[in-house]
């Protein structure tokens, strides 16, 4: 097994159901006083580029200043509404399983995720995720724009060389940003990308979800 797994959290770990869009647009409107009308492409990216492409279409000035007023404010409408995300999202099927079979295992996990910190952790508690993780090893929104960033910050951060660590992630983008970073991927085809889409873009091993646990660990040692 590796020493290290890293999880992405949106549709890897979890799905919102649309309540994540809604809570982005809150966020949006509380710190640039415009209505959201359109969001830049959110499949694989990181908030703060989600934000510069969204500013833009809104011909809204975007700053750092911007970005870390959205963060927390991001951030503090998902802990008002964690009642509301209970009830409208869900944890993939099979999640809660594996995380604990890894943890049995005594595999270190953590999270690589293009969320802010407190959204990350919001989420990964609504569901009873975030017990199995150990948070401060992971990177998260404000850490940076690109994955490769995050995860090379992430394997500093639990100390872990990138050879003994596997990245598991739904979208192309986790799985280059994984591969740049010198990561092994296992691609979840959990997401809005097909498993054959995740194949062509080069991840070592593709499943279809994390339902069969069995399936997930012997993914994870090959």
């Amino acid at each position: 097994m590796p020493e290290l797994v890293l999880w992405d959290i949106d549709h890897t770990l979890m799905a919102t159901r649309g309540l994540g869009r809604e809570l982005w647009a809150a966020a949006f409107e509380q710190v640039t006083g415009v209505a959201l009308r359109e969001q830049a492409s959110v499949t694989g990216s990181t908030e703060q580029v989600i934000l510069r492409e969204t500013a833009r279409l809104h011909g809204v000035e975007h700053d750092e200043t911007l970005f870390t007023r959205f963060a927390d404010a991001l951030g503090a409408v998902h802990v008002r509404r964690a009642a509301e995300l209970r009830e409208r999202g869900h944890a993939l099927p099979g999640a809660a399983a594996a995380l604990a079979a890894l943890r049995d295992r005594g595999v270190r996990q953590s999270v690589v995720t293009g969320n802010v910190r407190q959204a990350a952790e919001v989420k990964l508690a609504s569901f009873g995720l975030d017990s199995y993780l150990n948070l401060e090893e992971g990177a998260y929104g404000e850490d940076g724009e690109r994955r490769p960033k995050l995860l090379r910050l992430a394997l500093g951060r639990a100390g872990v060389k990138a050879t003994g660590a596997v990245f598991l992630g739904d979208t192309p983008a986790d799985v280059a940003g994984g591969h740049e970073a010198g990561v092994r991927v296992v691609a979840v085809a959990s997401g809005k990308t097909s498993a054959a889409e995740l194949e062509s873009a080069g991840a070592e091993m593709v499943l279809d979800g994390l339902a069969d646990t069995a399936q997930v660990l012997a993914a994870l040692r090959a």
